[in-house]
């Protein structure tokens, strides 16, 4: 993984728990680069700043993005060293810092507050279909009314141009997979696969995202 637009886990979190992952961001002292997601900032952009839950938040990019924006912000990880490292981060901006607050928690395990959330981004959660959708499940119920859901992830697609190779097949979703989750007379929903440039291996790769952009309607 070499793109910045990783800062969640690419591995399911049934095989690989706490201690799993704080070896993996102590092995450097920092994972990503430190950039929010692309998608992220372009479907945020323009939303009117409340309350947002940045799910497997990593080091925190996502959630300072947020949190400068105007945004209050929890920012929800496995890891309590990419959270602690998110928190060092975010403290160079005492501003932004006191609008976020860092969470340690098993994803497949909890479930976050119903109707709470104006904002919901989950970036990159790469899970079994089994584990998937039941979280996904959950984020959505947390939406407050007139809040957006953002769901972001590689397309299956992009299995055959190298840049990705998840250790099982069924990580990678269209965006119309995960709409399907979703009542359409409670959502507007829109499902896109979106082209960009990554840089792998030294070479420019064409990947695509699938993006699922919902709003809860009030």
């Amino acid at each position: 993984m070499t793109s910045h637009d990783h800062h969640s886990h690419e591995q399911t979190l049934t095989e690989y728990d706490q201690a799993y992952w704080d070896a993996f961001y102590n092995e450097r002292s920092s994972v990503w680069s430190g950039q929010p997601n692309p998608q992220l900032v372009a479907e945020a952009a323009d939303l009117t700043p409340g309350t947002a839950l940045d799910i497997g938040s990593g080091e925190g990019a996502d959630a300072i993005w947020l949190a400068r924006q105007g945004w209050t912000v929890t920012a929800v990880d496995i890891s309590q060293v990419a959270l602690t490292r998110g928190a060092e981060k975010a403290a160079t901006d005492q501003a932004s810092a006191a609008r976020i607050t860092w969470t340690r928690q098993n994803l497949l395990e909890w479930a976050p507050p119903e109707s709470t959330f104006d904002l919901i981004s989950a970036q990159f959660m790469h899970l079994p279909q089994e584990e998937r959708e039941p979280l996904f499940t959950r984020l959505a119920a947390a939406v407050a009314p007139g809040g957006t859901l953002l769901i972001v992830g590689h397309h299956p697609s992009d299995m055959e141009s190298g840049a990705h190779r998840p250790p099982r097949s069924d990580l990678f979703y269209t965006a119309e997979e995960i709409g399907l989750l979703l009542d359409p007379e409670q959502w507007e929903i829109v499902t896109e696969s979106r082209e960009r440039v990554q840089t792998h291996d030294g070479e420019d790769l064409t990947i695509h995202d699938a993006v699922l952009s919902a709003r809860r309607k009030s």
